[in-house]
């Protein structure tokens, strides 16, 4: 019992100015195909998601500790996201809460938890597809809003023009429930343009139940094969790894050409 109220201290303290807990693990590759079935998850009942992120070649906003993104949902509405992680919630201004789309959260695993605060707008149907096909400017997607809480976060704006569109990135999600599991869960299985994939399960519950819901959530996918996360970013950063790489290849190949090239000799 002594055990049991230590851990709920320690979950409390670190969770402390959180609204809510995420609980996540990565599902293994091997494993995917298994929790599908189990859980009967196909194309039939899956909502489809196609999701860009924003950053420079170098990663310099999600070093900084800011991810920049939108998502188009198929038959659903888009949206665009500006997130910071970590943050101390204390740190961040009270009246961005009144936004209902800003949330601040824990993400957890069973190897640690990090703070996060989120800021999501809606975005009319069509931008997304015209930004990322460079017809329209990236810095169209957000609002006036977004941008002064990243400002007020940051000291300093967003430098749009320096940002490349990292993605899309194929999603299928899922929310449904198992009798076994006391929250409802989420899975999304994201798909890379050379084709491998990562799919992630979570639940979400109420700040207080943190401790018990890390415990449960882990303990009820180890039926399902599921690794344990061990860096809260790994989804978003197997992403960018992979996108930035690809911006890079054009150019290697254009200097190449260019040393064998008459003209330049």
């Amino acid at each position: 019992m002594e055990r049991t109220a230590t851990t709920r201290g320690r979950f409390a303290l670190a969770v402390a100015g959180a609204e809510a807990i995420e609980v996540k693990a990565t599902i293994a590759d091997r494993h995917v195909r298994d929790a599908l079935r189990r859980f009967r998850l196909t194309a039939r009942n899956d909502e489809r998601r196609y999701i860009y992120f924003f950053d420079s070649p170098g990663l310099d906003l999600l070093g900084a500790g800011l991810i920049v993104r939108a998502r188009r949902v198929v038959g659903g509405a888009h949206d665009c996201t500006v997130k910071f992680r970590p943050v101390d919630p204390s740190e961040v201004g009270r009246k961005w809460r009144k936004y209902r789309d800003f949330k601040i959260e824990a993400d957890a695993s069973e190897s640690g938890l990090v703070k996060s605060a989120s800021f999501s707008m809606p975005v009319a149907k069509g931008l997304v597809k015209r930004v990322a096909g460079g017809k329209k400017p990236i810095a169209e997607l957000y609002g006036g809003e977004q941008l002064a809480f990243v400002k007020a976060m940051t000291g300093r704006a967003i430098d749009f023009a320096s940002l490349a569109v990292l993605g899309p990135l194929t999603a299928q999600r899922w929310e449904f429930k198992d009798p076994a599991c006391p929250w409802p869960i989420t899975a999304e299985l994201w798909k890379r343009g050379d084709g491998k994939q990562l799919m992630e399960v979570s639940i979400r519950a109420p700040a207080a139940q943190t401790a018990v819901a890390v415990g449960g959530f882990m303990a009820f996918l180890a039926e399902v094969g599921a690794e344990r996360d061990k860096d809260p970013q790994t989804k978003t950063r197997w992403a960018l790894d992979y996108y930035v790489a690809r911006l890079a290849r054009p150019k290697a190949r254009k200097t190449a050409g260019s040393r064998t090239s008459p003209a330049k000799r």
